[in-house]
């Protein structure tokens, strides 16, 4: 079963917005069994949407399109509708009601575009938008399913959840769709395909190997589809624990989760802390474990220390290491991480100096050049690093490199 999905929005097209509707949906659609042929974003115009449905229809038997429906003039998709449609216009009674009832509670006045976007296309099926005043409308045209949702991410996200996938799900008799996602660290893409060739070369037909490399990471996906998904799940497991065995100094962990997410799994199944102090990623490190739910059980906090001062006075490095060594070197960055192991009291500390760029180079230290250092109780170690000249990578490659060097310690002395 293929879908396709079309985006529509100005805002898109010129960069304003990202379009993170699509990836959402084609994740939500997968894990149901309909796989997306294609995914097309295009503009507020009448001639565009219309072409783009056309070409959809001919590929997929699904199409969900998002945006567009508000209630100022350049929101056409639902006009643009109408006439690919050839339908008329009704004011569905339902939704006017709740449109009413959400500008009553929060005591606005109703003006006659509000009342407007209760007018559907009238042979449309609608549902409910329970979150916002735009309806979303469900078409059937030559035996394929058109959706037309709002592109508020919310709004879109509760109707696919609670309507859209409970509906294509009754509608077709869809196929199931197996994952098993191994997450690699420290290998890179093309060393890992020689490690394990033989293993991809026996996989059966049904069953594919996809290679996701990220900076310092390999996530190796296996996915099959078929009507038992028992069996499917079987296979699956058995090809992924081959490739396990093979790699395994290299498997960080057996599911389609981030890095860090992995090390603070790790780190609160065995009750240990940790801190951060960073200076060239700037709290990088910290936005990246911060931004998963219950990482308060082990992470207590870190320090953004840019200047010397503040490498002194919140971590304790010793004034005469930075004259003698400077900022971006393995005596600070190790005394970085005592510091903090010490300050804040944890039992892992992370720290990260070094040059990002694209200035404050020098011929001995020129741009990219990164000091890593990892301490607990037992050690401190640390790494120099040399990126290239990119600010931006340079930052997102420190990190990385950083919670691999914390996740080598945890699985070597982390008991």
């Amino acid at each position: 079963m293929l879908a396709e999905i079309i985006t529509i929005g100005d805002e898109i097209l010129i960069g304003q917005i990202v379009d993170t509707n699509s990836a959402w949906m084609a994740k939500e659609l997968n894990l149901i069994g309909i796989k997306v042929k294609q995914i097309t974003s295009v503009s507020d115009d009448a001639e565009h949407i219309t072409e783009a449905l056309a070409l959809a229809e001919k590929r997929a038997k699904v199409i969900l399109i998002t945006g567009g429906l508000g209630p100022t003039k350049d929101d056409i998709t639902k006009i643009t509708l109408a006439k690919y449609f050839n339908m008329g216009f009704r004011r569905d009674e339902a939704t006017l009601a709740h449109i009413t009832e959400i500008f009553r509670r929060h005591n606005r006045p109703m003006i006659e575009s509000n009342n407007m976007q209760a007018d559907v296309p009238d042979g449309c099926t609608v549902i409910k938008n329970e979150n916002g005043t735009a309806p979303c409308m469900w078409f059937e045209h030559n035996g394929n399913i058109i959706v037309s949702m709002p592109g508020v991410p919310f709004e879109m996200m509760y109707l696919m959840q609670e309507q859209i996938l409970p509906r294509l799900k009754e509608s077709f008799k869809l196929p199931f769709i197996v994952h098993k996602t191994i997450l690699t660290a420290n290998i890179g893409e093309s060393f890992l395909a020689v490690e394990i060739e033989q293993i991809e070369n026996s996989l059966p037909e049904h069953i594919k190997l996809a290679y996701l490399p990220k900076l310092g990471q390999v996530r190796l996906r296996l996915s099959s589809t078929g009507p038992e998904e028992t069996v499917l799940k079987e296979e699956v497991e058995y090809y992924a624990q081959q490739i396990i065995a093979k790699v395994k100094k290299y498997v960080v962990v057996e599911e389609d989760i981030a890095l860090e997410k992995a090390i603070l799994n790790i780190m609160n199944e065995r009750k240990l802390t940790l801190s951060t102090a960073e200076s060239c990623t700037g709290g990088y490190i910290a936005q990246l474990i911060t931004q998963h739910p219950g990482c308060s059980s082990v992470y207590i906090g870190g320090a953004v220390v840019y200047s010397n001062k503040l490498k002194e006075s919140v971590l304790g490095v010793n004034p005469e290491t930075l004259n003698n060594h400077g900022a971006v070197s393995e005596q600070t960055v190790k005394e970085m991480a005592l510091g903090a192991l010490t300050h804040f009291r944890t039992d892992y500390a992370v720290a990260v100096t070094g040059v990002a760029g694209p200035d404050g180079g020098t011929p001995g230290k020129p741009v990219g050049t990164v000091w890593i250092a990892v301490a607990s109780s037992s050690r401190v170690i640390a790494r120099l690093f040399n990126f290239g000249n990119k600010r931006a990578q340079n930052i997102e490659r420190s990190a990385i490199a950083a919670l691999t060097m914390i996740l080598n310690e945890l699985n070597q002395y982390g008991d």
